[in-house]
């Protein structure tokens, strides 16, 4: 069976040498190939801003004998996507109402037992490893990937104090926060079907400066591991409306307990210095009840504390 990712890889390959035009075709087409496979050559210029001839020659920059050919590859590509999950609209046509919770949490659950008869521990260890080790921590997540990167980077700020999400609308917003990004770094690239180009480019550019690169994502065969050199894979498949990304915030759960567990003391001051600032500057007040539990502070015991 052809590799269903070849449209994608001979994008990423020949990205560098594109023109501004192909570049604006490469990231609509990668992260909006459903939608571009359906449109002829002058309307999918016309959709992202540039001409119909330019549409022609990326196709033909890309190895195709022309647009019919390269619009074919969508198709196959739309085709591959679609036999991974059924149809929305199927899914709730035979749904009940009364099913929905059970249904939706058991899908969800054998998702995560699936991740973790797949995951490999090593892996995730040097994953652990990496991070902790890392001068500075990147975290990239866009689209729906956005808040897994959010919640990751916002644990990750209470363990270390060199963490930096990357939000960005842009490349070339992406690429002005990562200008310093150096071998001594870590880059975490989270990004789930539909891939996002821009993320992809950003684990590029990462790569090319040697930094270190951890991806999230679903599959081996994700674009997302071209860059990466530790890979966490979780189950994220779509089985209605939205994407299930339950499974990959489980791994992003275990990974924020592993490194808190690597930071133990630390963590615990931290959590103390936060809870008497809101105290000092009256933050929550009564809006919020015991943030800093005292089951949090017994799985967080200081050494000094133990009997």
């Amino acid at each position: 069976m052809a590799n269903t990712n070849e449209l994608l890889n001979r994008i990423n390959e020949r990205y560098s040498k594109m023109s501004k035009g192909q570049k604006i075709l490469s990231t609509y087409i990668t992260e909006e190939y459903d939608k571009a496979a359906f449109l002829t050559a002058a309307k999918l210029g016309e959709t992202v801003g540039v001409s119909e001839s330019t549409v022609v020659r990326f196709a033909t920059t890309l190895g195709y004998a022309g647009y019919p050919e390269f619009q074919q590859a969508m198709a196959e590509l739309v085709k591959e996507k679609l036999k991974e999950a059924p149809a929305p609209t199927v899914v709730y046509e035979n749904l009940e109402d009364d099913k929905i919770l059970d249904t939706v949490l058991l899908s969800d659950a054998k998702r995560i037992e699936q991740t973790l008869s797949q995951i490999d521990e090593q892996i995730f260890e040097i994953a652990v490893d990496m991070i902790h080790q890392a001068k500075k921590i990147y975290i990239v997540g866009i689209r729906s990937c956005a808040p897994l990167a959010q919640f990751l980077g916002f644990y990750l700020n209470m363990i270390y104090d060199n963490v930096r999400i990357l939000s960005t609308n842009s490349l070339s917003e992406l690429f002005e926060q990562m200008m310093r990004v150096n071998k001594d770094d870590v880059v975490i690239g989270i990004s789930f079907p539909r891939y996002s180009m821009r993320t992809l480019k950003a684990l590029e550019f990462a790569n090319n400066r040697s930094a270190r690169i951890i991806s999230i994502t679903d599959s081996v065969h994700s674009p997302m591991n071209l860059y990466s050199s530790c890979n966490l894979i979780a189950e994220s498949q779509m089985s209605g409306l939205v994407d299930s990304l339950v499974a990959p915030l489980s791994v992003i759960n275990a990974l924020i307990i592993a490194l808190a567990k690597k930071r133990q003391t630390q963590v615990m001051k931290n959590l103390d210095e936060l809870e008497r600032i809101w105290d000092e500057y009256q933050v929550y007040g009564s809006d919020e009840l015991d943030y800093v539990s005292d089951a949090m502070k017994w799985r967080y015991k200081r050494p000094e504390d133990k009997e």
